[in-house]
């Protein structure tokens, strides 16, 4: 559960406006904070329910510390996070929304990984900021209803694409 909360976490969200221009913007900004390991700006990103499930900030930056602590010990490198390209943004159930393409280069022992995925943005008016989770966590039923009770929408979110390839030594 842990791993699948730091998931949703780690794709998250961004800083004023509502269109695709300011959600690239805000997706960029939310990709370098994870490259540079600023947590407390990737949590600023966080919708806050997923927050809530981590136990609320400090708990939550601590467990995400702890995590990627552990995986650097393994071995674990994130090359890069890079925003690829944003959709059209779309009016829905009160709400703006945007899926975000990105892609994701780690290295782990002689393995590189390479992902391409995708992040669904939902724009705060309130705060005047977009959020982003991890779109594919929004077909597990299960978590969707704890995150996003009541969720439906238009938009189109493909499937996730993971490559390995062995490094030599």
């Amino acid at each position: 559960m842990n791993k699948l909360i730091i998931a949703l976490l780690l794709t998250v969200s961004v800083t004023f406006g509502q269109t695709k221009k300011e959600a690239l913007r805000d997706a960029t900004i939310t990709s370098k904070a994870t490259l540079s390991e600023d947590y407390k700006t990737v949590f600023k990103h966080t919708l806050p329910k997923v927050i809530e499930l981590m136990g609320g900030e400090e708990a939550g930056i601590k467990l995400i510390e702890q995590t990627f602590d552990q995986m650097k010990s393994e071995g674990f490198v994130f090359e890069k996070a890079d925003v690829i390209d944003v959709s059209e943004v779309v009016f829905e159930q009160d709400q703006y929304r945007c899926v975000v393409e990105n892609f994701n280069q780690m290295k782990m022992s002689n393995m590189r990984i390479k992902s391409k995925s995708y992040l669904l943005g939902i724009y705060n008016d309130e705060a005047k900021f977009w959020y982003f989770i991890e779109a594919k966590q929004i077909k597990n039923k299960a978590l969707l209803n704890m995150v996003l009770p009541d969720f439906e929408t238009s938009l189109v979110i493909p499937e996730d694409d993971t490559k390995t390839e062995t490094l030599s030594e």
